[in-house]
């Protein structure tokens, strides 16, 4: 039976760069794919486009394409990524340039574009409001509008010739389930077999979580030699079955607990997890583990998707203004208290403009609040005090108070950090899935 094996290169845009390019090397694959978008990811990207036309892609997409390429070409495998992010036409001229200076002619390169819906979400808005799930959002506030594409427009590219496809916002499975639906003959309307792929996707899109990494702790969760984790690949053959696997050499684990774990991810109702190709049902999942880290994957179903596009609209919200200060020590707990005590006062003397704020003792109450028992006293606590400001002045003046308490706080302070941020905040919206028209630009090396 014909067999597709799918590396990963990449599961967030901070994603380590060695893994991929061994996967490349070694991985006899016929795709890589590099999954670098969050939400935020793709807004912030738009305001780099904003301030440079020729910007607004990931930063690593050189270097990246650098270490792999090569050997991509060497073998045959073909690249699929995200990492367009708001600008896949200059993304794709970054990788002409990158294969010229390597020497590599003869590559074809796809930039799928169609996801910025930003005009499309700013007509649906009713009185200068955008009506989005998590809140009401001015549209004089609104940076970007980009879409959740599907796998349709990847396998156009695919069927075209392309060796390297780059997208903005695509769903993450739906980059694993282009290549299956195009090296498998699969329609686009066999919701099981979209609902396997779909699956196949979601186990693979954040890289080295599912082979060890985001998994060991410590003590009982023991993943080996976790300092060289390999990212994973997959074998998919032609009646739909899988194994998940990674490279002998390379470090990590992938077991039915680390299947398990990333199948459970950002999963809310495992019976309807909707994308934009299907609605997959994972409820039926199982995994067997064949060998030292080769597991099988069974179940995965599908049914009619909803003719819904999920919109990642991006709209500036404030600013964020905060401060950290260390004691230690005798009486470090009180002293870090009577800081925030201290802030509290000040703020309100001040008069600053402040719609939310948090007060943090890191070591007590920062992660976990209310946990602390007072019985194990820790030696060392770091202060921060955090605000949410309509302005930067106001904002900035959170870290210049903790500054201030130096000499005019508690004794033995130290280590003061400042920071003033802009924040770019993300609500989700839809659109009919006619609305949205995609296209392809092709470059050739």
């Amino acid at each position: 039976m014909k067999n597709v094996r799918i590396g990963v290169g990449a599961g967030f845009s901070g994603d380590r760069i060695e893994p991929a390019a061994d996967l490349a090397r070694h991985g006899a694959l016929d795709y890589l794919v590099f999954e670098c978008l969050a939400e935020r990811t793709i807004a912030l990207a738009q305001g780099e486009k904003a301030k440079d036309p020729a910007k607004g892609y990931d930063n690593l997409l050189a270097r990246r394409m650098q270490a792999v390429l090569p050997d991509c070409v060497k073998n045959g495998t073909r690249i699929i990524t995200n990492m367009g992010a708001a600008n896949p036409a200059a993304a794709a001229g970054v990788v002409r340039d990158v294969a010229r200076t390597l020497g590599i002619s003869g590559l074809k390169i796809a930039a799928v574009l169609g996801d910025d819906v930003l005009d499309l979400v700013l007509k649906q808005s009713d009185k200068n409001i955008l009506a989005c799930q998590e809140n009401d959002i001015p549209t004089q506030t609104i940076i970007s509008a980009n879409a959740y594409l599907g796998a349709k427009p990847i396998v156009e590219a695919l069927a075209a010739g392309a060796d390297v496809i780059i997208t903005g916002r695509a769903a993450d499975p739906a980059m694993f389930l282009a290549p299956l639906v195009h090296e498998l003959g699969w329609s686009f309307e066999d919701w099981s077999s979209l609902g396997k792929g779909t699956l196949y996707g979601h186990l693979m899109e954040c890289s080295a979580q599912i082979s060890g990494g985001y998994f060991a702790d410590g003590l009982h969760k023991i993943v080996p030699n976790l300092s060289k984790v390999g990212f994973p690949f997959i074998d998919v053959c032609e009646d739909g079955t899988a194994v998940i696997s990674k490279l002998p050499h390379s470090g990590g684990l992938i077991s039915k607990a680390t299947c398990t774990e990333q199948l459970l991810y950002e999963i809310h109702d495992p019976q309807e997890y909707f994308q934009p190709d299907v609605i997959a049902d994972f409820s039926d999942v199982g995994f067997q583990e064949l060998g030292e880290n080769k597991v099988q994957v069974s179940g995965g179903r599908g049914k009619p998707k909803t003719g819904k596009i999920k919109v990642s609209v991006g709209y500036s919200d404030c600013w964020i203004g905060e401060g950290q200060i260390s004691y230690a020590g005798p009486l470090a707990l009180e002293r870090s208290k009577l800081a925030l005590e201290i802030l509290e006062d000040r703020l309100v003397e001040v008069g600053l403009s402040v719609q939310e704020k948090r007060a943090d003792l890191i070591g007590i109450d920062s992660i976990c609040e209310g946990s602390f028992d007072g019985q194990a006293i820790p030696n060392e606590i770091r202060v921060r005090f955090a605000a949410r400001c309509q302005n930067q002045e106001d904002a900035a003046r959170i870290g210049e108070e903790v500054d201030a308490l130096y000499l005019n706080g508690p004794s033995g302070g130290g280590g003061v950090t400042k920071q003033v941020r802009k924040v770019v905040s993300i609500a989700s919206c839809y659109l009919d899935e006619d609305a949205i028209e995609t296209s392809i630009e092709f470059l050739e090396v």
